[in-house]
């Protein structure tokens, strides 16, 4: 199976359990209602479901059932969906547009937005939690507290925090690295690191899973900058441009467009070097990264 043949059959997976996950307008006391609507706005129907990839084909590396994997993958994307909510919000980067429609807040309303995100992010320990997901409870302990730190306070709610800072204090190219490792590094890390939990690796395998899911993060931001400041906003279904019309502090207004294509060959190889270890197992890994950087939208 290729790499683009794999990322659609685990996307229509993913799709799948979390339309099962979040029932067809909710269920119990929540069925039916507004909050339930919106939910499945925010999740279903967009998408790359990079992050549940990731953590698949990692879990692949070590034989675990793909059930179990699938539904860590769908806990973190319920994480992912949550971060989005709530940074398109007016109070966070105010974008009217993601994936090609209405923002949650737009969509419904700001307070509805506000709480799609506090539920989803609960959903994602509910089902972590679960003894459906590893007959193990130390596994799904461990997959708790690692998702907790990756999306927490000194995770990807801290980057969210110090990239709302830029401009009120001074940024360079370290600071500039820190947040975005943070804000949109830390998930892709659990990603990486949750296959490994999964998978019972070794300290050496689960180190160098980690040493990727740096490298790819950091690849997927720059990546994700450069579309910004040259991408068509019809293509990328949001407003482009954004970064520099509202002087955030990134690499590519830091050192330039051509530093920052050059520094994402060099991650491009950190990525691949990592994988080593792993042999052809890797490989689709590796073409993750590939088109990580490669992407178009």
């Amino acid at each position: 199976m290729t790499f683009k043949e794999d990322l659609e059959r685990v996307g229509r997976l993913v799709e799948a359990r979390l339309d099962a996950m979040l029932g067809d307008q909710g269920s119990g006391a929540a069925q039916g209602t507004t909050l339930a609507k919106a939910m499945r706005y925010a999740v279903l129907g967009g998408g790359k479901r990079l992050r549940p990839f990731l953590l698949m084909q990692s879990a692949r590396l070590f034989g675990v059932n793909e059930t179990a994997a699938l539904d860590a993958g769908c806990a973190l994307e319920c994480v992912h969906c949550y971060s989005l909510v709530h940074d398109d919000l007016p109070a966070m980067d105010d974008d009217d547009m993601r994936r090609g429609r209405p923002t949650v807040h737009k969509a419904f309303d700001e307070a509805t937005a506000i709480l799609v995100g506090d539920a989803l992010l609960t959903i994602a320990f509910e089902t972590l939690s679960s003894p459906s997901l590893h007959e193990d409870p130390a596994i799904r302990s461990e997959l708790v507290l690692h998702l907790a730190r990756a999306s927490g306070w000194q995770g990807m709610v801290l980057g969210q925090a110090l990239d709302l800072s830029i401009g009120q204090t001074s940024f360079g190219g370290d600071d500039v690295a820190r947040m975005q490792a943070l804000k949109t590094g830390a998930l892709f890390r659990f990603a990486c690191e949750a296959g490994a939990i999964l998978g019972r690796a070794s300290a050496s395998e689960r180190a160098a899973l980690i040493a990727y899911a740096s490298a790819f993060g950091q690849a997927f931001q720059l990546a994700d900058d450069l579309l910004d400041a040259e991408g068509d906003a019809a293509t990328l279904g949001k407003a482009v441009a954004k970064d520099a019309g509202q002087g955030k502090a990134t690499l590519i207004a830091l050192f330039g467009v051509d530093a920052a294509r050059a520094r994402l060959k060099v991650l491009l190889q950190e990525a691949e070097g990592a994988l080593a270890p792993f042999g052809s197992r890797g490989e689709m890994l590796v073409e993750t990264v590939r088109f990580a950087v490669n992407r178009s939208s």
